[in-house]
Parts: structure tokens; sequence; C-alpha cells
């Protein structure tokens, strides 16, 4: 009953399920989305959101343009505080980027527009995206 109490779990939890709970995402339908969209994978695998997790698995959640990577470490069933909520993976991320390079990725102002080809091209040439077409083609 305890383990009840405070979200642990001893049997199976789903991945979305887990994600909400550990606060990786802000709700439980983000977690689902993620999972449909394909931005959710255990051990190395994309899942739907009715994958089953296990302590030791290793699950990736690319989200807000950000990858993390957290091995299970508890199963909860039920949304907990933060503190206990960080007892319950391995965060294995990368750092975040920094503020500053977030900005500079070509962000608009409200209420300007439609952006012209060429302000299009020096977005994508800010955020890096004109190299891999150049490539592809």
């Amino acid at each position: 009953m305890a383990e009840e109490a405070n979200g642990t779990s001893t049997g199976p939890v789903r991945v979305d399920s887990w994600i909400w709970s550990v606060r990786l995402t802000k709700t439980r339908s983000q977690a689902g989305t993620a999972c449909r969209a394909g931005h959710v994978q255990v051990n190395g695998e994309r899942v739907k959101a009715a994958h089953q997790v296990k302590v030791g698995d290793e699950v990736r959640l690319r989200m807000d343009g950000r990858e993390r990577i957290v091995k299970v470490a508890k199963l909860l069933r039920k949304r907990v505080g933060a503190p206990v909520a960080v007892e319950a993976y391995v965060d294995d991320s990368p750092p975040p980027p920094a503020r500053a390079d977030v900005l500079a990725a070509g962000v608009r102002d409200r209420g300007l527009g439609r952006p012209t080809k060429r302000d299009r091209r020096e977005m994508e040439r800010l955020r890096g995206l004109n190299e891999s077409r150049r490539t592809a083609g």
C-alpha cells in the first residue's frame, strides 16, 4: 500500500504515463502525442504510447528542440513532486543549448508579415538548414 500512496509501481507502466509521471512532459496528452509522432524511443526503438517500460530501459524523448535521454530507475504510475520524480530516472541527456544560441536561430517579431525569400534564406542559414539541402541535391 505504501508503494501505491507515493505513486511507485511494481508492475509494468505505459511509456506515456511514465514520461508524464517523471515530469518530462507537462501533460499526459503531450506524452501520447510525442509517442504518436515518433519522438519517443525505448532502447533504440520507436514505440507507441501503450509500450510497457521496465526498470533499466533507456528512454529517449525529443521535445522542444532538445533530446532527453534517461534510464528508468523507478516505475511511477502517478505524477509526483519534482524531488521524487528526479529519483525515478538517471539523466544522461546532453546539456541544453545556451539561451543565446536559441535566440540567434532566426526568430521574427510578430506582426512583420510573411518573410521574403531573402529573409527565409537568412533564417535557414542561421538554423543551419541550407547545408543539408545543398548536399542532398
